[in-house]
């Protein structure tokens, strides 16, 4: 291969010979003179075009189809002309230098056209140079090179991550892969599994235990999932009568006063809330807003006036102090209780974690375009380092998270998208350039990611997910398939 140009942080290297080199591999360029050194990324790969090329190609298919004898070739001519024809151009971007045998950004110099060796960078020997490591790693999948490919635990925590593609690209495979190593490793994890498809981690493909077998807890709202209003408390009900049930501040300044009025009396419960609002003196438009919201709560079942029925956060995590994966089944729950749902642990959440009352959260939000709202994620977000909640999206619609919370994403791992809009969703709020992420993401094959931010130190990887071991539950069911 040869530099044939360069433009902004764009170079072209032009190969005549079969170099082994794909779409997202990485590409060291050495200038023997100066001894520096260029890491490029190829993102796109065309033939070489040129005027007076593909007028030779026209003219040698008109003498082909009008000659019925071979041409005498003595010099062997047609074979370099055929090699000239296959030559390809790789687009790559430069992403760092080395100087002395150190990564820097600095790349303010052009390497030599003529003395420049250029040779194919593995995806390891990067890591050697990236100097990625850590104590407690996840291995997620294998390079082009096939190579094993990991990230650490440590770059998830503190962390906010997107998991996205289209349906089907391997999204969830990957989530569920990041659970069960966070969880081997010691975590905390809480996953909102909107397809009920997590509790395939507790076994493995074989029917055997897994790892994590008895550090998975499966709570369904309304059944293992229930809470006590007086340890809810008002803040996190208040959070959720506004979010997810949309109720009115003038009915919210009465549910104030009644809350604060039971309360006073220590006579917290859903039957004594239901006869305080039914003969609380107020208008008869208030009372109708807040005996339907009455009902909403009650039809969810998250409540209960038994305190040995109720769930404790705190507790939980103090009878699994090796790690727990608490997965929140909402599959058969319906919207309006898996918003409610979704709003109660949060806030409850972020409240024990104020008074450390348990140690720092991973959240899984599978299918977060379902019940992501601008009002109470943005705000977790913005201080989830603080609150010690670390949460990761998974979602086949990147248009539904706000462009205040993708700005500060640290990780996205990317799967399949074909859709335009999609793509330049994805592109304007990456760290990486718009063509890498068109032109790569487009083409990637399924259980293929690539992986942008810092768990890659902001060099991004194209990777094949591992094969997962334990069941993964949540497949498409097909008529067909059931016919057969």
């Amino acid at each position: 291969m040869r530099i044939l140009s360069k433009e902004g942080n764009e170079l072209v290297l032009l190969s005549i010979t079969d170099d082994a080199v794909e779409k997202g591999d990485y590409v060291l360029i050495e200038d023997i003179k100066s001894k520096r050194k260029l890491i490029v990324q190829v993102y796109e790969e065309e033939y070489l075009n040129i005027p007076s090329l593909i007028q030779d190609i026209v003219k040698d298919e008109i003498v082909k189809a009008s000659s019925r004898e071979g041409l005498h070739d003595p010099l062997n001519i047609s074979n370099l002309s055929v090699m000239v024809r296959d030559a390809k151009l790789f687009k790559c971007k430069i992403r760092a230098a080395i100087y002395n045998g150190i990564l820097s950004n600095n790349v303010s110099w052009i390497p030599s056209r003529v003395d420049s060796k250029i040779t194919k960078l593995k995806v390891s020997d990067l890591d050697v140079l990236l100097a990625r490591k850590g104590m407690f790693p996840i291995d997620i999948g294998k390079t082009s090179d096939n190579d094993q490919f990991k990230i650490y635990a440590e770059d998830l925590d503190g962390s906010l991550n997107v998991i996205t593609g289209k349906k089907e690209s391997g999204k969830s495979h990957l989530a569920k892969t990041l659970v069960k190593k966070l969880v081997e490793h010691g975590a905390f994890v809480i996953v909102f599994d909107l397809n009920n498809e997590y509790g395939g981690l507790a076994w493995n493909r074989d029917g055997t235990p897994s790892t994590i077998n008895e550090r998975i807890s499966i709570k369904e709202p309304g059944s293992g999932l229930k809470f006590a209003l007086n340890y809810t408390g008002k803040g996190a009900i208040v959070n959720m009568l506004k979010y997810a049930l949309d109720m009115p501040t003038a009915s919210m300044r009465e549910f104030f006063r009644i809350w604060d009025w039971l309360n006073a009396r220590d006579s917290l419960g859903i039957e004594r809330l239901g006869n305080a609002i039914t003969n609380w003196n107020i208008n008869e438009h208030v009372r109708d807003a807040l005996i339907s919201r009455l009902y909403s709560i009650q039809a969810s079942k998250l409540f209960t006036d038994d305190s040995t029925k109720s769930c404790r956060f705190e507790e939980i995590i103090k009878q699994n102090k090796n790690g727990l994966a608490l997965v929140v089944g909402m599959g058969k729950t319906s919207s309006i209780v898996r918003r409610m749902t979704v709003e109660l642990v949060l806030s409850k959440l972020i409240e024990l974690l104020e008074h450390d009352s348990i140690p720092p959260i991973f959240i899984f939000a599978e299918e977060a375009h379902l019940y992501l709202r601008e009002t109470y994620w943005e705000d977790v977000i913005t201080r989830m380092r603080h609150f010690g909640i670390y949460t990761t999206f998974i979602t086949n619609q990147p248009d539904a998270i706000n462009d205040s919370i993708y700005r500060q994403v640290d990780n996205i791992f990317l799967f399949n998208f074909t859709n335009d809009a999609d793509l330049e969703r994805i592109s304007r709020v990456s760290v990486v350039d718009t063509d890498t992420i068109k032109s790569i993401v487009r083409t990637l094959p399924q259980r293929h990611c690539f992986v942008v931010g810092k768990a890659v130190r902001d060099l991004p990887v194209a990777i094949k997910i591992t094969d997962s071991q334990v069941l993964t539950l949540g497949n498409t069911k097909k008529f067909f398939k059931i016919k057969n």
